[in-house]
Formats: structure tokens, C-alpha cells, sequence
């Protein structure tokens, strides 16, 4: 299923423009400091043998590691077309194409094409929805043991170069926007369909968040 709304359409072109440049990236850096402390929730929640849903996967480097590190099988769901091209051809030439499935398209639109997960993981998306509480609540019905994601601080700094940035997406007529959404709304979400918070780390921007069943 396509991108049914402009902001989706054009978040789908504005990440399949960077696709090739995050892989590069990360082939050689490494994982970024949020995404380190994701990994490190991730870990001590213990995601060994579970499955993986990750919704905003991009291309493929968070839970491709954690298929080389235990987990069972993964699927994977972005907006951006080049994207899953990328973490398709990653996931090839990391061995790992029989335990991967990919799907092109809005989570939000396509729960009919995802079956629940043990684990769901969301790097830096909720950022990208202007409902986050839509987003939140679907894809907590389909995860079953461990929610992990990370999103930007409530902070003054980061509201502010979010909305710098999103002014310079309107100036090229961009119709994507990024979003800060309120920290403590999202932990009500999650608490409320029955998950603890068992892992917590920042950075200057970021917020990583692990919870459990």
C-alpha cells in the first residue's frame, strides 16, 4: 500500500533521498550514541530468540544487529521505498534474508499485514508522526513482551531546531514535517496498556525508553 497522505508522501521522498547515505554512515561509524543506548535497553530486557518488529526501520541496521545477536526473525516497515531497497540488499549480504521480511508503507495503514511481535522497536519515529498517539496505541497492539523506542527531549533547544527545521521544509515546499511530542503523554500510553519502564537513558537531544511486560 502507497503513502495515502501528503506528510507521508513526502516523508517517503525526503528519507528514500538519505537512504543510501545512512547505510554508508553506519558502515563506518557505527551505531550513533542514542542508538547505543537502545541496543543496551534492548539487551537487558533480553530480546535472545524473540521476534522483531521494528516500524520506521530504515535501513535495517537495529534489528539486523539484533538478529546477529540472538534474535529470531525480524520484519521490518518504512515509508521510504529506497530505504527497504537498502535493508533488503544489508540483509543479503549479512546472511540474514530468510529471517527478514520487509514492507513498504505507513504502519498505521498496514496492521492488517503485520502479525504481533514479541519485540517492537521505534529509532527516532514517533518524531516523525503528527499523531503519536495513534501510533503508539497501534503499535503497542502489536507487540507482546517488549516496547522500546527513542524520541526527541521535551526541551527548549530541541522544540526549537525542530521547528527550524520543519520552517525549512516549508520554504522547499516540503510537506513533512517533525514533531516534539510530550514525554509524559507517551509513558501514559504505554503504561496503560500494561507496561513497565525498566530502561531509561538521554542524550542531549534524545530520549531512550525500554518497557516490559
Amino acid at each position: 500500500m502507497s503513502c495515502c497522505c501528503p506528510h507521508a508522501q513526502s516523508a517517503s521522498r525526503f528519507f528514500s533521498f538519505f537512504a543510501r547515505r545512512y547505510r554508508q554512515r553506519f558502515e563506518k561509524k557505527g551505531f550513533e550514541p542514542s542508538q547505543k543506548q537502545l541496543m543496551e535497553g534492548l539487551s537487558q530486557a533480553g530480546y535472545q530468540g524473540l521476534t522483531i518488529l521494528e516500524v520506521g526501520s530504515g535501513v535495517g541496521h537495529v534489528h539486523q544487529t539484533l538478529l546477529e545477536q540472538g534474535a529470531a526473525s525480524a520484519v521490518g516497515i518504512d515509508l521510504a521505498p529506497e530505504m527497504i531497497k537498502e535493508a533488503e540488499r544489508w540483509a543479503e549480504d549479512r546472511g540474514l534474508t530468510e529471517r527478514t521480511r520487509y514492507i513498504e508503507g505507513d504502519f498505521i495503514h498496514q496492521t492488517n499485514e503485520i502479525e504481533t511481535a514479541d519485540v517492537c522497536v521505534m529509532d527516532k519515529v514517533v518524531c516523525c508522526y503528527p499523531d503519536a498517539e495513534a501510533l503508539v496505541k497501534i503499535t503497542l497492539t502489536k507487540t507482546s513482551k517488549i516496547y522500546a523506542l527513542t524520541y526527541p527531549r521535551n526541551k527548549w533547544y530541541v522544540r526549537l531546531a525542530i521547528g527550524l527545521a520543519a520552517f525549512m521544509l516549508k520554504l522547499i515546499r516540503s510537506d513533512f514535517r517533525p514533531y516534539v511530542h510530550d514525554p509524559e503523554l507517551i509513558e501514559h500510553w504505554i503504561a496503560d496498556q500494561g507496561y513497565s519502564k525498566t530502561y531509561e537513558a538521554r542524550t542531549f537531544v534524545w530520549l531512550t525508553q525500554v518497557y516490559t511486560q
